[in-house]
């Protein structure tokens, strides 16, 4: 689903599938009617969002976003299944998974999440790297807060597999460079290129269709309500989760260093600050 203007584009994406000729794709329906598009999904990938212009205020962006997600969010609620689960990729996902949640009072507030396993699949790559082993060999590196310059990179629970952990990986996690991560994830958006968020998408949701194996934790912006590390309610955060029969839970009582407990407040107090925006234009545009 786009708007009118984009539905050539959309159809020559419905081509391509195709093309792919994947033994698993039973169809392709491409639309501009949320009544179509919406209708008893049980999985909502909204991607669309309005991104920050140099020259754009603040103010201006949670007017766009709030009336796209607004309007996802409503359509949700009147067309999906309430078993739906919905991932909001489009910037700042955060608070438009927030606003898309609050537009669908009818489904479950733990059906929304937002991605920030783009982040912990970039942060294990790069350790992986500095490592000199393959990227499946590290995970739990932990993504928290936002997808934004304030967020960071947890390596301290991160792990390498049994047959390949190299010597002295302690030494070598502590002197990750965590300011080449911002750098790294600035210059891959200056790009423009997508095949690592489309990847980061399918892990996400083979999380929360099939589940985490044990002793894992993987990264998404959930519901903070009834977390143990301080984060105030009400915000879409991004914490270290499992997921079993379809249902995430937070994972308590982990131990956290001094630099990321304050980088996750500085998140919370961002996503708080967005939230207060976002909800003033959701008032706004209900009168």
């Amino acid at each position: 689903m786009d708007i009118p203007s984009m539905l050539a584009v959309l159809t020559g994406v419905a081509m391509e599938l195709q093309d792919c000729a994947f033994e698993l794709l039973q169809g392709v329906t491409v639309t501009d009617r949320a009544e179509v598009a919406f209708r008893d999904v049980d999985v909502a990938i909204l991607l669309g969002a309005t991104p920050r212009a140099e020259d754009m205020r603040c103010d201006d962006q949670f007017k766009y976003n709030v009336r796209i997600f607004r309007s996802q969010g409503m359509a949700l609620d009147t067309y999906a299944k309430k078993t739906v689960k919905v991932l909001v990729v489009g910037s700042s996902a955060n608070t438009n998974c927030l606003v898309a949640m609050t537009s669908a009072p009818s489904i479950p507030p733990e059906n929304f999440s937002c991605l920030t396993r783009l982040g912990q699949n970039r942060a294990q790559a790069q350790l992986a790297l500095t490592l000199g082993m393959g990227a499946g060999s590290v995970r739990n590196v932990i993504v928290w807060g936002t997808p934004s310059s304030t967020q960071l990179p947890d390596i301290e629970h991160a792990s390498v597999t049994r047959d390949s952990r190299p010597a002295g990986l302690q030494q070598a996690l502590r002197g990750a460079d965590r300011l080449a991560f911002q750098q790294r994830r600035e210059t891959v958006v200056r790009t423009g290129c997508t095949m690592s968020v489309a990847c980061a998408i399918c892990d996400h949701l083979r999380a929360l269709w099939s589940g985490t194996s044990e002793g894992e934790l993987v990264s998404m912006g959930v519901i903070s309500n009834g977390n143990s590390y301080g984060v105030p309610e009400q915000l879409i955060y991004s914490f270290p989760v499992t997921v079993k029969d379809g249902s995430w839970q937070i994972v308590a009582g982990l131990r956290v260093s001094e630099i990321c407990r304050l980088r996750m407040a500085q998140s919370a107090q961002e996503l708080l600050e967005e939230r207060k925006g976002a909800l003033t234009a959701l008032a706004r545009s209900n009168l």
